[in-house]
């Protein structure tokens, strides 16, 4: 019985030993560094909530990504590095500069596309953050003649027009992925001045002046899609968003965000629904 009990121990303390010499992922992971480095616990936070929250809304899936704009370095972003959304966690964010080089020369595989994000970030000074996502409502209307409109008050900022990223229109393009310091400034073109541009048989691209106003703009932008679909499927006339009905809406992220908020409610109940709260 002491023999055994010995052996017991002894196998014990092996597994103790194999245990603390692993690697752990939170403290060699290169990317942890770099993130660090690159922005506020404040919107690292945030970030990896806001992938939650759009794999949770049915934004994103394996594929698509948000990023921010460090509030260290405004000529850096932030943006987790090649993993479904709903995997991020603060150890996974990479910090790019423009050009979608990570200031970490040692830091993990990236997105093939962080280019969207670094070509929007050097043209829109205003914009804080960048959603890309492959969302099935808007992909209908990014492959449809029909315009996307504002028909819910939520997406009034639709009424400002939508434009579609045409890939095909960008000189040596093959392909549709966004891949390329070139294909991202036609994309950052496209966009303009606006909220969000529609992708040929991609995806939509969406920016805010934080994390929760993307977030919002794409749930809402997502909701406004399918509405559309429904009431045009019915027949008869779609009475669209117009003239004094698309006066800008407050903000909906959290009270003390950037522009104030003075609807808070939609930020924290995503949120908790994400994270299972």
């Amino acid at each position: 019985m002491h023999r055994t009990i010995r052996l017991a121990a002894y196998a014990a303390a092996a597994l103790a030993v194999v245990w603390l010499a692993a690697p752990r992922r939170v403290e060699t992971q290169e990317s942890r560094a770099a993130g660090a480095r690159g922005a506020g616990a404040q919107i690292v936070d945030d970030l990896v909530t806001a992938n939650r929250i759009l794999v949770n809304e049915g934004i994103l899936d394996g594929l698509g990504h948000i990023s921010v704009r460090s509030d260290q370095n405004p000529n850096h972003f932030l943006l987790s590095r090649d993993l479904a959304a709903w995997l991020v966690t603060p150890a996974d964010l990479l910090e790019y500069d423009f050009d979608g080089n990570p200031v970490n020369p040692k830091a993990p595989r990236g997105y093939q596309e962080r280019f969207i994000h670094a070509a929007i970030y050097k043209a829109r000074p205003d914009v804080k953050s960048v959603v890309h996502a492959h969302t099935p409502s808007l992909l209908t209307f990014a492959d449809s003649s029909i315009p996307l409109r504002p028909i819910y008050h939520m997406a009034a900022f639709l009424a400002v027009g939508v434009p579609n990223y045409e890939i095909r229109k960008v000189a040596g393009s093959t392909g549709m992925l966004v891949n390329s310091n070139t294909l991202g400034a036609a994309l950052a073109q496209t966009l303009g001045d606006k909220p969000l541009a529609l992708m040929r048989g991609h995806g939509v691209v969406v920016v805010g002046p934080d994390i929760p106003e993307a977030v919002s703009r794409s749930i809402f932008a997502d909701v406004n899609a399918r509405v559309q679909m429904q009431a045009i499927a019915l027949g008869g006339t779609v009475s669209y968003l117009a003239g004094a009905d698309t006066t800008p809406i407050p903000p909906t992220g959290e009270q003390g965000t950037p522009g104030g908020a003075p609807y808070p409610r939609s930020w924290p109940a995503w949120k908790a629904r994400a994270m299972g709260k």
